[in-house]
């Protein structure tokens, strides 16, 4: 079997994403979202062992004794996500490599209208996306694009840190779930005391981590989450659903008055190769304001169509502004659509 380094090396090299090592299976990765084998070599049961022993080093037993292991670290000069699980009772590895480099916030593809988030000095900021759609490298280049222009102090809540960030004109303090705080939820309630401007929430799991973030919000803090939905009504509605319902109005009054904006991204493949950005942009105006209070969420996609003044575009309008400049095809618009006729009758 190659070496962790060796594997990383390749996939960088050939613009993976993703290295999957599975019992019975070659080395595998993901290039432009499709899984291909590295190499015709099947790994053995010893061989998984011994990647996941090299990977998880001291932590080791923690991942046999619980099944699962989250951890980042730099292999082959690339800093890379790391997750360890066990499958029939034999390790598995799904590592994600990322950037090398933090990205330039106008360089990612994201609206004009994003751009300008990082100039919020109060209220909540949600990027939403299933998993692999760049979530973690638009955060990371939102926050550095502080560190750079603004004398703040950013505290970062992540599992595990990802993107190292270099302070600049901010101070930084970078957390790691499970090594430097509890949870998240324990690790938000006490960076209120910590006295800072910005706060990055890794993931919103639960009803304390998002309780919390909205009372930081309310109280004069910037707070950036992510969530794994696939709208920006669907990130309200998935916030609203993780309280009892005896809290759901009052939690709704509370979102209503601290968002600002939900940006939800999907990772396309490109006509001849690569992938490319595609962005739901909710500017939260005073419409979205009642129609969140109202718990109206089904409102929320026709009120963001018709804010694209401010800036707002849904996924659709997004994939339609793609599919005309000739960057996806038709098909690869269809099949992301969240309404496939509106993308068949607007196709020209």
């Amino acid at each position: 079997m190659m070496t962790i380094d060796e594997l990383v090396g390749m996939a960088r090299a050939d613009g993976g994403s993703d290295v999957h090592l599975i019992c019975g299976l070659p080395p595998k990765y993901r290039v432009d979202g499709q899984l291909l084998d590295m190499c015709e070599e099947k790994l053995t049961k010893e061989d998984c062992v011994n990647a996941a022993r090299e990977l998880a080093g001291d932590t080791y037993s923690e991942m046999e004794d619980i099944g699962e292991l989250d951890l980042a670290g730099t292999y082959a000069g690339n800093r890379c996500r790391v997750h360890i699980f066990k499958q029939q009772g034999v390790p598995s590895v799904a590592l994600r490599l990322l950037r090398e480099h933090i990205p330039k916030l106008e360089t990612l593809g994201i609206p004009p209208a994003a751009l300008s988030l990082t100039n919020l000095h109060k209220g909540i900021v949600l990027v939403t996306g299933e998993t692999g759609s760049g979530k973690s490298t638009t955060l990371a280049s939102m926050l550095d694009s502080i560190n750079h222009t603004r004398r703040d102090h950013i505290v970062t809540l992540e599992d595990p840190v990802e993107y190292i960030y270099k302070p600049d004109l901010c101070a930084i303090n970078q957390r790691e779930v499970g090594k430097d705080t509890r949870s998240f939820s324990d690790g938000l309630r006490a960076s209120l005391r910590e006295d800072p401007n910005v706060i990055l929430i890794g993931e919103m799991r639960d009803k304390d981590t998002i309780e919390t973030a909205i009372t930081a919000a309310e109280t004069g803090h910037l707070v950036f989450g992510t969530l794994h939905t696939g709208s920006a009504s669907d990130a309200v509605d998935r916030i609203v659903q993780v309280f009892p319902e005896g809290m759901q109005t009052q939690i709704r009054l509370q979102l209503s008055m601290c968002l600002e904006a939900v940006l939800t991204q999907q990772l396309l493949p490109k006509k001849g190769g690569g992938r490319v950005l595609a962005c739901e942009m909710m500017i939260v105006t005073d419409a979205i304001r009642n129609l969140i209070r109202a718990g109206n969420t089904p409102q929320i996609a026709n009120a963001i169509a018709t804010s694209a003044a401010l800036g707002g575009q849904t996924m659709d309008q997004a994939l339609i502004k793609l599919l005309r400049s000739g960057v996806i095809s038709k098909e690869t618009a269809i099949h992301f659509a969240h309404n496939q006729d509106y993308i068949k009758k607007n196709a020209i």
